[in-house]
């Protein structure tokens, strides 16, 4: 479990095709202190740790993952925002965040306005994806504040502190990201689903 507050931005430095695994060897400021086995959301997807190098850790992504999210477009030189999984005593900064994409979107629009930017980005609306107007959503790993959701887009507000210190001052119109709708909005859903198919 997640909250969307990102701790580091690291840096892709190798990637290694196996079969139909690749190995992302990423750099940055926490990658000295995690450990083997240990789970860290990438870019909102929860890999584990495979191994450890000088000031940088590898994981490995599944075909699954890689056609879910938009870590099979990485490149070296990629900025990647990283979160640890939460501790229990933590605050819960963001939102409950699971580590699981459930869909890729596309931006739209970077406007900046006033030393803010705003960001719209385009999905494919289902019965699970949820969006509401100040709801949250998790893009790239980033809790973040819905604005003005319509059928199949949405706008986040990027305060300054957000674009320094994660890849959103990287991402441009054209490019994917990786969209992660609030659980408890998901599970809404079902429920409500499986009392209408039995009524």
């Amino acid at each position: 479990m997640f909250t969307g507050i990102i701790e580091s931005l690291g840096v892709v430095k190798g990637i290694r095709k196996e079969g139909s695994n690749v190995h992302f060897t990423i750099a940055s400021s926490i990658s000295e202190s995690l450990k083997v086995d240990q789970s860290v959301a990438h870019n909102g997807v929860c890999l584990t740790v495979v191994a450890l190098h000088d000031g940088a850790h590898t994981v490995t992504a599944v075909e699954e993952t890689l056609l879910r999210s938009n870590l099979g477009q990485w490149k070296v030189g990629s900025l990647v925002n990283l979160e640890r999984a939460m501790q229990a005593n933590d605050r819960l900064d963001g939102h409950m965040v699971q580590g699981h994409v459930d869909a890729t979107g596309s931006c739209l629009a970077v406007d900046e306005r006033d030393g803010s930017w705003y960001f719209r980005f385009r999905y494919l609306p289902t019965e699970e994806h949820l969006l509401v107007d100040k709801g949250s959503v998790c893009i790239n790993g980033v809790s973040l504040t819905v604005v003005e959701p319509r059928e199949d887009t949405f706008s986040v507000a990027i305060i300054p502190y957000t674009w320094e210190n994660t890849n959103f001052r990287s991402i441009r119109p054209g490019d994917a990201v990786n969209l992660e709708f609030d659980i408890i909005g998901k599970y809404i859903a079902r429920y409500v689903k499986l009392y209408m198919d039995k009524r």
